[in-house]
């Protein structure tokens, strides 16, 4: 990297960091630099990560974004992005998260897999995640976005680790024997009332389409999907906004549910 790219990750990393630690959001990162590339904004995206590992966290597994048509149209974009999960970022299942640690969390069911062995790419296929993923279990994601008023581009939303805020696993685990993840169909309630519904064809057509994509894209960077990590692969229906009180419930046909509540 040059000297001025250098820089300016540093500076926009910093500006993330400053939103994080006083929970006041920062302007969209492409206002401060009008040409901020995708490719220096993961560069923010790692530099941040690698400093939250250094002081003792751990990379627990990674998300997929944009991954339906129309998130990437919204954002003029013609494939999804990743950000990287922490162990800091887990809630338990049916737990309760404090809305005052969050800026402006959204709430996303998705399917969670987990890795048996590890997937490098560039060449994953659908197939290779099918063979690599010990378990699938029903997930929710917590989107959130340092960035004011979600007032975001691609790089933007990638510098900002993909907008990851929190992430619920469901309890239980589901092999992918004689499941056809594609017709998997989530209903998303609010409060008891249902609020979405998305099917697993939603994510580029195919769930493990979306992981297979990851473990290539990541090449690019060097970087390998782990066994063991967690692979969010993508949210199957709109994100929805949370306030406090709310209790949110994603089924699944086939692998259960998942629920978090905000206080």
């Amino acid at each position: 990297m040059s000297n001025q790219v250098i820089h300016r990750v540093q500076h926009l990393y910093e500006l993330l960091q400053e939103a994080e630690t006083t929970k006041k959001s920062t302007a969209p990162l492409t206002e401060v630099y009008p040409n901020l590339t995708v490719d220096e904004a993961y560069q923010v995206q790692l530099r941040a990560i690698d400093q939250k590992v250094q002081n003792g966290q751990r990379i627990v597994g990674k998300k997929i974004g944009l991954t339906s048509a129309a998130m990437q149209q919204l954002l003029g974009v013609d494939q999804p992005d990743y950000g990287h999960l922490l162990d800091s970022m887990e809630v338990k299942n049916k737990g309760i998260i404090h809305l005052d640690s969050l800026f402006q969390p959204k709430i996303e069911g998705e399917i969670a897999f987990v890795l048996r062995k590890d997937l490098k790419g560039p060449t994953i296929t659908v197939e290779d995640v099918l063979d690599a993923t010990d378990f699938i279990a029903p997930a929710l994601e917590i989107v959130d976005s340092r960035i004011t008023d979600w007032k975001i581009t691609l790089a933007d939303t990638v510098a900002d680790n993909a907008s990851s805020g929190l992430f619920v696993i469901g309890d239980q685990r589901f092999s992918l024997t004689d499941i056809d993840l594609p017709s998997i169909e989530m209903n998303l309630f609010k409060n008891g009332e249902l609020v979405n519904t998305g099917f697993g064809s939603d994510v580029l057509g195919h769930p493990a389409k979306c992981v297979a994509w990851l473990a290539n894209k990541l090449s690019e960077y060097n970087v390998v999907l782990k066994a063991g990590e967690v692979i969010l692969s993508g949210a199957l229906s709109a994100a929805v906004p949370a306030e406090k009180g709310d209790r949110f419930t994603a089924g699944f046909s086939h692998i259960g549910k998942v629920e978090v509540t905000f206080n």
